[in-house]
């Protein structure tokens, strides 16, 4: 582990690998951005300076070229208006297929408790029919952590999902405002009081993945996190018909 990581965390989703995609090519141009300004106010700072008369210098800088110019001020409102058209498109993609409703396999209620989450799942199996269930989940004490246990990360239960399936998670809090935030997946869906917000989920790879409730919702908001497991699909039956 690094001392300042920085970086995002390893995407498991579609999503969270767009937006990283997305975010390297913001970073294209906020980076030339920045080098461009630095060296704008670098020039004018250094011409202003030595075309001064308090130097014994002649100023050089004519009104014309420092108060108006057609062409600079054409190039600076058109280049600005290029570059967010350009950063608008890529986004806007992202965003419609983060928003995009497709008939999923399986549907799972988040609701945020003060202060731990409770997991309701609803699917269809091919030999059970409809399967309903749910558990509570809590953070594990820290004198209770299992040897390698990441403290205030670690929950009595795990949230487990099946891997190349869509999936539908519906977010609500049975009292103030709550967040589930699982960064690796790219989700961070408000789970408010009286209302159903939904988030589709797509797990391209198996592993186990951590996060924590994101909402500032009391004493004890940093002690509710979110483990979820993503397995195959016999093994995530498996897991289903035992609980």
């Amino acid at each position: 582990m690094y001392l300042f990581d920085v970086t995002f965390q390893d995407p498991c989703t579609p999503v969270m690998e767009g937006i990283i995609d997305l975010h390297t090519y913001i970073m294209f141009y906020l980076v030339g951005i920045v080098v461009f300004v630095f060296v704008a106010v670098g020039l004018t700072l250094q011409e202003f300076y030595y075309n001064t008369p308090y130097r014994g210098r002649p100023e050089r800088m004519a009104a014309a070229r420092v108060v108006h110019s057609t062409w600079l001020e054409l190039v600076w409102t058109l280049t600005p208006l290029l570059v967010l058209v350009s950063i608008a498109v890529p986004s806007f993609a992202l965003l419609y297929s983060m928003e995009e409703k497709f008939d999923v396999a399986l549907t799972l209620k988040v609701v945020g408790h003060q202060w731990y989450w409770e997991y309701q799942y609803a699917f269809t199996d091919a030999v059970h029919g409809d399967v309903y269930f749910g558990f509570d989940s809590y953070m594990i004490p820290e004198g209770d952590l299992p040897t390698g246990g990441l403290r205030l990360l670690e929950t009595d239960t795990t949230v487990v999902l099946p891997v190349y399936h869509r999936l539908r998670v519906l977010t609500t809090s049975n009292d103030v405002i709550h967040s589930w935030a699982l960064p690796a997946a790219g989700v961070k869906m408000d789970a408010i009081p009286g209302r159903l917000n939904q988030v589709n989920l797509y797990f391209n790879r198996p592993g186990l993945f951590y996060g924590q409730c994101s909402e500032l919702c009391g004493v004890n908001h940093g002690f509710m996190p979110i483990a979820v497991k993503a397995l195959e699909v016999s093994r995530f039956r498996e897991w289903a018909h035992n609980v």
